[in-house]
């Protein structure tokens, strides 16, 4: 069953299996403040046994682009579109927050976003990365890094 995530009053539903469900939601509400603000559109999750084409889209092109896989399970995930850009989002038990944006048009931005809840280590499998920290009223310190997505993959 989807869920509407409130950024006013903060919920752990569909995300209490994480170590940090607390930093996981908080994370979780701090993109649904983000997406109501800029775009007014209402951020809504679907549990991960009812994501699958979603989950399966983003694994696709974590591993297509850099050979990564992600060893946690996914809890949650949602895809949407806003103006001309495509989102996907899989929210992963180890506390992670992947996105995906595919502009539309081809000469758009298209890139993978991860996120680190506070409190959570980085996993193994993003060890390269650099992270940048950034302060949240909802999640506390958000640690986040991306890379551009240079292959085709069209949304639908």
């Amino acid at each position: 069953m989807p869920y509407t995530v409130d950024f006013d009053t903060v919920s752990t539903a569909g995300l209490e299996s994480s170590p940090v469900a607390a930093a996981l939601a908080g994370l979780r509400a701090n993109e649904a403040r983000y997406f109501k603000n800029k775009y007014g559109h209402v951020f809504t999750v679907e549990p991960a046994k009812d994501a699958q084409p979603i989950i399966d889209r983003v694994s696709r092109i974590l591993e297509d682009e850099r050979r990564i896989v992600i060893a946690s399970p996914p809890l949650e995930a949602t895809a949407f579109q806003v103006e001309d850009l495509h989102f996907d989002y899989v929210f992963y038990e180890n506390g992670l927050s992947i996105n995906v944006l595919y502009s539309i048009d081809e000469l758009g931005k298209r890139a993978v976003g991860f996120k680190l809840s506070d409190g959570m280590d980085v996993p193994t499998e993003l060890a390269a990365f650099k992270f940048a920290r950034q302060k949240s009223k909802l999640a506390g310190t958000i640690r986040g890094s991306y890379f551009v997505i240079k292959g085709d993959y069209p949304v639908g």
